[in-house]
C-alpha cells in the first residue's frame, strides 16, 4: 500500500480480469484494491479509448503498474 500511497496522483497502468489494460492518473483507493483514476483511457494494442473518470472494483485487478522512475546512481 506504500507504493500506492507514492502514486497518487501519478500515471498507472491497471490489468483486470479478462486481460484489460485501463491507464490513468491514481486519485484513490482504498484496503480492498477499489481505484479511482481520472483521465483514464483502455489500452488495447496500438489504439486507446478515452473513459474519463472511473472507478474499478478491487476484485478485479490483477496487477498495477506505478510509474517507472529512472534514477541515476552515482558511482563512489
Amino acid at each position: 500500500m506504500e507504493l500506492l500511497q507514492a502514486s497518487l496522483g501519478k500515471s498507472i497502468i491497471v490489468k483486470l480480469k479478462g486481460g484489460a489494460k485501463i491507464r490513468g492518473i491514481l486519485d484513490g483507493y482504498d484496503p480492498h484494491l477499489n481505484i479511482v483514476l481520472s483521465d483514464a483511457e483502455e489500452l488495447k494494442g496500438n489504439e486507446t479509448t478515452k473513459l474519463g473518470l472511473i472507478v474499478i472494483r478491487g476484485d478485479n485487478v490483477i496487477l498495477i503498474s506505478p510509474p517507472i522512475e529512472y534514477k541515476s546512481e552515482e558511482k563512489r
